[in-house]
């Protein structure tokens, strides 16, 4: 009966329709429901079921509407992952392919970490965690940077996310509106400039050259600003150059950045711990008057040789971590409990990563220097002396442009035809200087042993060779 009741919004009226006739007669209990007489020889649902087909193969099939958002048209795929996909496809085909394009430690996770990830997986950490991070590791990483970088922080003031990529991500768009305007240093890491326009805001880049050490001069930072200025983006240690700006360099762009009214300051400091003396590594967020303006990001993949453990974090002021807090909940929720767990024992081997992460900075050191002599004694080769990271970035533009040729290959027009010839030929996979916004270069990373970069260095070498490579009209 009740089923009857609800049911009474059909009126006699809307059964004699179409589209509603035989719902209607079936439930208010009929004996002729209203189809064809075909369809009352067979059960009820067989008949809707025919009916519903016949609908469908009387309607014309149109093609699917494959509109994007508009975008996805604006932003670039990452060459750095394109180039080391490629690398790691030749060598599953056998072909004997060095790949020098990722960012990412030959090393393997400490030991300790490990354990400590293990354990967490034994005693039962597999659950969901707080979305900002458990309590335990924001507080470490509160007394991490406290000790290491003379930066105060309460927990709530620290996101834990899925790396420091989404840390990056998530703060710029927490701060930044469409409209506004986005101050990134070149060459810079793939990812800014494509982040920023995802937000709807405009990358404004400022050149710098391996004569300045890839450092943007306070002058430089002045002469971009307008009113619509609401980030700076800074990468030191930077990937891809390796510069390191000195604290006297910082305080000169602090200055111009505290005359600016609505300017903040994104400090990307995940190569922190991979710095070379006499360079020190300085947070941006610790010079006078900079805590307000400035978000802090850094994470664990480098330093510690934890790219697949995914976790990186956010330090800000309150309204700022707020915020990227509430993006992050809507979108992966909180990062691995595993993870979380290990990073706690990444943070307990001390600053500076204690003597596991020492060991891998000397030995990357051992690499930065091998690999800078190899490519000076290259004519042609302009190199900045990295202070930092695992990357160099040769100034390479006498091997492309106009005039520029290989035998067996063609013209050499620029830094991506270059690569590709490198990749070809020499079976070494480099990173094109224009994914970094400098056409003019080309980034190698030096994570790798130093039989494989010997190796690598020999192919390149031999292939720029001046009896089968033609330099670009005019080098010297």
């Amino acid at each position: 009966m009740h089923a009857l009741q609800n049911r009474a919004p059909f009126s006699s009226s809307s059964r004699g329709s179409n589209a509603s006739g035989g719902r209607a007669s079936i439930a208010a209990g009929a004996t002729t429901p209203r189809f064809s007489n075909t369809s009352q020889a067979l059960p009820r649902g067989k008949s809707v079921q025919m009916s519903a087909a016949a609908a469908a193969s009387a309607s014309p099939v149109v093609p699917v509407d494959t509109t994007l958002n508009p975008l996805v048209a604006s932003v670039k795929p990452s060459k750095t992952m394109a180039l080391t996909d490629l690398a790691t496809s030749m060598k599953e085909a056998g072909i004997d392919v060095i790949g020098l394009a990722a960012g990412e430690p030959d090393f393997d996770t400490p030991t300790e970490i490990v354990e400590a990830g293990v354990a967490a997986l034994r005693a039962g950490y597999t659950r969901y965690t707080p979305n900002t991070g458990i309590t335990a590791l924001r507080k470490a990483i509160c007394k991490k940077l406290l000790d290491d970088n003379g930066l105060s922080y309460s927990p709530d003031e620290i996101v834990v996310s899925n790396g420091a990529k989404q840390s990056i991500w998530q703060a710029v768009l927490a701060t930044v509106s469409p409209g506004d305007e986005v101050i990134i240093p070149a060459p810079y890491w793939v990812s800014y400039t494509e982040m920023v326009r995802l937000a709807g805001a405009t990358p404004v880049v400022v050149p710098t050259t391996p004569e300045e050490g890839f450092l943007m001069s306070p002058e430089k930072l002045a002469a971009a600003l307008t009113p619509r200025s609401r980030l700076l983006i800074l990468c030191t240690p930077s990937n891809p150059t390796g510069a390191v700006y000195p604290k006297e360099h910082l305080e000169a762009l602090a200055r111009v950045v505290g005359a600016h009214p609505r300017l903040l300051v994104l400090s990307d400091e995940i190569y922190e711990y991979i710095t070379y003396e006499p360079a020190k590594h300085v947070s941006f967020g610790a010079l006078p008057g900079m805590w307000d303006r400035t978000l802090t990001v850094n994470g664990f993949s480098k330093a510690y040789a934890m790219t697949g453990w995914r976790l990186g974090y956010l330090a800000a002021p309150r309204h700022y971590a707020k915020a990227a807090a509430i993006i992050q909940s809507q979108s992966t929720s909180g990062a691995s409990s595993i993870s979380q767990q290990a990073a706690l024992a990444a943070l307990a081997l001390g600053p500076g990563g204690g003597e596991p992460v020492q060991k891998m900075v000397r030995a990357f050191r051992e690499r930065r220097d091998y690999v800078s002599a190899r490519l000076r004694s290259i004519h042609g080769v302009n190199l900045a002396e990295p202070a930092g990271a695992f990357y160099v970035l040769p100034e390479m533009s006498a091997f492309f442009g106009a005039g520029a040729a290989a035998q067996g290959f063609g013209p050499v027009p620029d830094s991506d035809t270059f690569c590709r010839y490198l990749i070809e030929k020499a079976n070494v996979a480099v990173v094109p200087g224009d994914a970094f916004g400098a056409d003019s270069c080309i980034r190698i990373s030096y994570a790798a042993s130093l039989e494989t970069l010997g190796k690598a260095l020999d192919r390149i070498a031999a292939s720029l060779d001046p009896s089968i490579y033609t330099r670009r009209t005019g080098s010297n």
